[in-house]
């Protein structure tokens, strides 16, 4: 038993660690954003309407159901003994959750070990633990998410010489999850050719075989669920190149990617990873495709730092190699100054991230204020429906119809209506941004992540927080008027 225990913790002991971050995250931070709405409302019918998808929110172009579909029949067994349970379906977010962490990560080390040694994927799991963006975002169901399995499995194909196989993956990821990893793919692709890793004949077969498989499933599955004909990446593509219609949501200069979001995202791995391309040339085939893509993307003028995501693992694989030189040099008088920044990286490393996480653990307040208003305002001896009404503001920061409770609780998202309507209307609370609206008195408000604050003393960095959301009560409801609640003074 012992041997085998250990020869587990061997293969799997890196995952256990990052996955129990990741897992810290989800628990600490369980909320979504409305990024993530379309996935998590998907996954959400999908589980407990089955086929009645009618009220599934597309967005401004329609996305694939093939990831939300995915997790959802992975996530079901869990989620049917928590209903035999009869646990609050915020549980269900948990398990959905954490099951695509689990594919997340499970692609994350990729060969690692065999290409490079154990040594440089412990650095890699080092600082990617130390690192708060990927470990945060990989449980949350974003396209880009969905696609960094597909693209981590490439590298790990790359790095064991399985070139075909890295194309497919690649090519699967554009066409059916995230049409941009087209920028990722070019660059690999003809850097392939040009090495002669790969033949142009075999390659265009490879291609366009698994192409016109990829766009037979999305379009198949797709057509089903949206009852038209569709494929959703290329709307996406229409409407991102073609029409430019993404700088609506903000641009950003050309290059942001590079000196704002790449450090934030990489922290001690950015100074590194330029330096491991110095210290192992292997490293350069890997990480110039990468650097392209980067580069490209950057002449999109609407940037995220979740769009370059699926770039993260390689820039730490090449940071990790400069760690591991460092290291192993560390005793020779020149390395030893290095070894004492390396550990000073991590250290700063460390409390960028939990700087970061407690800015976004107060991200989400309405999804907080609902639960308080469930908890506050629960009473077993009333059976008469409590309508809630959600703003666009707080299902944007928050809520997820996984947040909603069994009758006698009901919920509306209804958009359109002006302040001065809300008194005419028949909800018992408001979850709003404002705080004063006719009709209703403020009960409680939930306070939100509004900027970070230096000053002299420590510690040197605060977090100040001020009202986002306010969750006000029907003052013609006796349910509401008898009841204690904490006001918002």
């Amino acid at each position: 038993m012992a041997p085998q225990s250990s020869k587990f913790l061997q293969n799997y002991g890196f995952d256990l660690v990052l996955g129990s971050i990741a897992a810290f995250y989800v628990f600490m931070a369980p909320y979504t954003k409305v990024e993530e709405s379309f996935n998590v409302q998907a996954m959400h019918d999908i589980l407990y309407h089955q086929h009645h998808l009618e009220n599934v929110i597309s967005g401004v172009v329609p996305r694939t159901f093939i990831g939300a579909l995915i997790v959802s029949i992975l996530a079901s067994p869990v989620i049917l003994a928590m209903n035999l349970l009869h646990l609050p379906k915020i549980y269900s977010l948990f398990a959905v959750r954490l099951v695509l962490g689990c594919i997340i990560l499970l692609t994350l080390r990729f060969s690692v070990r065999n290409k490079f040694g154990h040594q440089v994927e412990a650095f890699f799991v080092i600082l990617t633990a130390l690192q708060f963006h990927l470990l945060f975002y990989c449980t949350r169901p974003l396209p880009n998410i969905l696609s960094l399995g597909l693209v981590n499995l490439a590298y790990g194909y790359s790095l064991k010489g399985s070139f075909y196989a890295a194309l497919k993956c690649l090519i699967f990821a554009t066409i059916v999850f995230r049409c941009d990893m087209l920028l990722l793919l070019g660059p690999l692709g003809l850097q392939l050719l040009l090495t002669k890793s790969i033949s142009l004949w075999e390659s265009l077969k490879c291609g366009i075989s698994t192409a016109l498989l990829c766009i037979g499933l999305t379009t198949l599955v797709d057509t089903i669920m949206w009852k038209k004909l569709v494929w959703p990446e290329f709307e996406v593509l229409w409407f991102n190149s073609v029409l430019n219609r993404s700088s609506e949501w903000g641009t950003h200069s050309f290059h942001w990617y590079f000196t704002s979001a790449l450090p934030r995202a990489l922290l001690a791995a950015y100074p590194l990873c330029m330096l491991g391309v110095f210290l192992d040339r292997r490293i350069l085939s890997y990480i110039l495709p990468v650097f392209l893509f980067v580069l490209l993307y950057s002449k999109l003028p609407h940037k995220e730092l979740r769009f370059i995501i699926s770039s993260v693992p390689i820039f730490n694989l090449s940071a990790a190699i400069a760690a591991n030189r460092i290291y192993n040099n560390r005793k020779k008088s020149l390395w030893k100054l290095l070894y004492f920044c390396l550990l000073g990286l991590l250290l700063i490393s460390l409390g960028c991230t939990i700087i970061t996480f407690m800015a976004s653990y107060n991200n989400y307040p309405s999804g907080y204020g609902l639960k308080y208003l469930h908890q506050i305002g629960h009473s077993t001896n009333n059976t008469d429906e409590q309508w809630v009404h959600i703003d666009p503001f707080s299902a944007m920061n928050g809520i997820s119809r996984f947040c909603e409770n069994a009758p006698p609780w009901r919920y509306s998202k209804e958009e359109g209506i002006l302040i001065e309507e809300f008194r005419w209307r028949n909800f018992t609370f408001l979850i709003n941004e404002h705080s004063n609206i006719e009709g209703f008195k403020c009960l409680f408000a939930i306070n939100g992540f509004s900027k970070i604050h230096l000053q002299s003393g420590f510690p040197p960095i605060s977090l100040v927080e001020e009202p986002k959301v306010f969750i006000l009560g029907n003052i013609k409801s006796e349910y509401v008027i008898t009841r204690n609640w904490p006001g918002c003074s």
